[in-house]
């Protein structure tokens, strides 16, 4: 053992916004489940990247049960086109620091908007409780309106053009040794995830 404790969001979490914050339905299924979808979805797994994160045409395009246990938590939500997405590092409730990765769906490297930073500090304002002291929250924009896209955990997250030293802050604090992690994070520390069986 490291000992170290990797800080994550809970599985369900986006599911547990309102749908005005997300622009969208997401609900939190066994892929098992997931298998048995007959429309296009935006499927991905909750904090890790096991499952791609892509549009499949239906739950028979999932990775099969051959490679991933069926109990494996996916996050299945409608299609979006976001113009423009950011990634917002988090640390001890105030957004520490930034980037813009996208717009139309391709590699678009900036700083964060005022907007984008104004909408994670409403965010955390309102959900700061149900997330770790450090993580990373990418936002964008649908139709106008901003909404979140997904948690990441910090550890597991590129930087972009984020300030080097400040996304360093958050990536400590969210791989700690375990004895530092203090009591409101401990809900928060990482799982051992289930494996296939073969």
């Amino acid at each position: 053992m490291l000992g170290i404790a990797p800080l994550e969001a809970e599985p369900g979490w986006l599911t547990g916004l309102p749908r005005d914050l997300t622009r969208r339905e997401i609900t939190l299924v066994t892929i098992g489940e997931a298998y048995e979808l007959r429309r296009p979805a935006f499927i991905k797994s909750p904090n890790d990247k096991n499952i791609p994160a892509m549009i499949y045409t239906d739950g028979s395009r999932l990775p099969g049960p051959d490679a991933v246990d069926r109990q494996t938590p996916v996050l299945v939500s409608d299609i979006v086109d976001f113009t423009a997405e950011y990634r917002l590092h988090l640390l001890d409730g105030v957004v520490h620091t930034g980037s813009q990765y996208a717009a139309h769906g391709r590699l678009h490297l900036g700083p964060p908007s005022t907007d984008a930073l104004a909408f994670g500090t409403d965010l955390i304002a309102g959900y700061g409780h149900t997330l770790p002291s450090a993580i990373v929250v990418d936002v964008g924009l649908v139709d106008g309106y901003w909404a979140v896209i997904e948690a990441n955990a910090a550890w597991a997250s590129g930087a972009y053009v984020a300030d080097p030293d400040l996304v360093l802050d958050v990536v400590l604090r969210a791989a700690s040794p375990t004895a530092s992690v203090n009591a409101r994070d401990r809900q928060f520390i990482r799982r051992p995830q289930l494996t296939a069986a073969f």
